[in-house]
């Protein structure tokens, strides 16, 4: 008979026992990469608002904002109530038979959120689903009779073969199969996207061009496009018959200080736009593309396409999945997400650009907008040595240097000041700011304290006490 875990038994493993777990049934490296910080030595016992609360009783705040999904915060209180009113009431979760008066009420919500004519929803699992699910109806629209997709230069738009060669990043070290057609042009360069779309142009002057897909905020590197570029993509889109699609799934929700970033700019409506993350509340995997009526009208609505829309079979649209969007998105309009944000920037604009002025050695930029900045660090050129001593793929990497450092004050901000952030890997490898829209003002004030704390430490003895930390950890 098979020997298995119970919940209850997996909720008492030590971290010894769960690490050696990860090595045999998960990924090795990943425990190696993890076990380079603090946060990869102990395990989270509780989490609420934005504190994470571990085993050992220390109280973390979480600066992550688990990588965009967790807006609402660790546990939001009516995101828990509706879940559980959902389970008490034993309602049923899937049966594609059945209509769903979830997935009616969620979608209603979408159109009413967004602006225009972006009125028809439909809802898979992940970002990356809702991407590739974007594309599907673009290439639908136009018949197959274009072949030609633009992705900027620096995008991310996730990991599945897909999305992942739309994706443009340093993320993409290895070259897997992919959508074919791609083509990049330059992020916030309309000349770069006019020379694109007419490179693709037949003999007869058509465009091939089915999609152009943008993040009009980069969440991965901290750029953002200008109002110019993003009227002039959208004037040329709609002259070209392109299908216009903006990646939102990072930035949606009020991040960034406005509903969506887009929507800061009256009267731009994409043709498609697609969103996850904190979509689910922090608590369900749920991500939507919407598109306007016309668009999907036209590739979806007949008898024969009707169930052509999907991008997985199973699972979308599932009752609690959609019962708890219905209530995050209900939380960011009545808790004015985008006017938290702005509260939050007051503090980090400021508090950030001093800490740059006050240490040039060790900040080369600071940047963002509402609750989301990238701190960009210098690596001093004593870490050359230390590139040299690294594996061959880590030495070989130029972005070496940067990541170390960035790393290093990761690791100190956690160990010494109970404060969880992270680095993105794509770009200049920024160290992301990214609280929830939840966190106390006080809080925010507090880790603007303690980075400057950090830093004022120095770059050098920050990166040789982790190298130190992380060589001790392999005997």
């Amino acid at each position: 008979m098979a020997k298995l875990y119970t919940v209850d038994a997996a909720e008492q493993l030590s971290i010894d026992q769960v690490q050696n777990l990860y090595r045999k049934y998960v990924n090795k490296s990943q425990v190696s990469l993890m076990t380079s910080f603090g946060f990869g030595r102990e395990l989270a016992d509780h989490a609420q608002g934005a504190y994470i609360h571990t085993r050992d009783g220390r109280a973390i705040l979480d600066f992550t904002g688990g990588v965009g999904v967790l807006s609402h915060g660790h546990n939001h209180p009516r995101i828990l109530a509706a879940r559980q009113r959902f389970q008490a009431r034993q309602r049923m979760e899937v049966h594609k038979t059945y209509f769903s008066p979830y997935l009616a009420a969620l979608s209603h919500n979408l159109a009413e959120v967004l602006p225009g004519d972006l009125d028809m929803s439909f809802l898979p699992n992940s970002g990356a689903e809702a991407v590739e699910g974007a594309v599907k109806l673009a290439y639908k629209y136009h018949g197959g009779r274009r072949n030609t997709i633009l992705r900027s230069d620096i995008s991310f738009h996730g990991k599945l073969l897909g999305s992942g060669s739309l994706t443009g990043s340093a993320q993409n070290h290895f070259a897997f199969p992919g959508i074919p057609g791609v083509v990049s042009f330059g992020y916030d360069d309309l000349a770069s996207v006019r020379a694109a779309v007419d490179a693709s142009r037949d003999r007869r002057g058509r465009s091939d061009v089915y999609a152009l897909l943008i993040e009009p905020f980069s969440a991965s590197t901290m750029r953002w496009c200008s109002e110019e570029f993003l009227r002039g993509v959208r004037e040329l889109c709609t002259r070209e018959e392109i299908v216009l699609i903006f990646d939102e799934i990072y930035t949606g929700w009020g991040k960034t200080g406005s509903m969506f970033y887009f929507m800061r700019y009256p009267g731009l409506i994409p043709d498609v736009v697609t969103t996850s993350k904190s979509f689910g509340g922090g608590k369900s995997s749920i991500s939507a593309y919407v598109a306007r009526r016309p668009i999907f009208h036209k590739a979806y609505e007949s008898f024969n396409d009707a169930l052509l829309q999907s991008t997985s079979t199973t699972y979308y649209g599932f009752g609690e999945e959609t019962a708890t969007a219905i209530e995050a998105i209900n939380v960011a309009v009545e808790e004015d997400f985008p006017a938290r944000a702005r509260d939050i920037e007051r503090i980090l604009a400021p508090g950030l650009a001093r800490i740059a002025k006050e240490h040039p050695d060790a900040v080369s930029e600071v940047r963002g907008a509402g609750a989301l900045w990238g701190v960009f660090l210098n690596a001093p050129r004593a870490l050359d040595a230390v590139a040299k001593l690294a594996p061959a793929g880590l030495a070989r990497d130029p972005q070496f240097g940067t990541k170390l450092v960035t790393c290093a004050v990761v690791n100190a901000l956690y160990r010494d000041h109970d404060i969880y952030t992270y680095y993105t890997l794509n770009g200049k490898n920024p160290l992301v700011v990214g609280p929830p829209l939840v966190v106390d003002p006080v809080d925010v004030e507090r880790f603007v304290d303690r980075l400057d704390q950090t830093l004022a430490q120095g770059l050098p003895r920050l990166v040789s006490r982790f190298v130190k930390e992380k060589v001790s950890s392999l005997w």
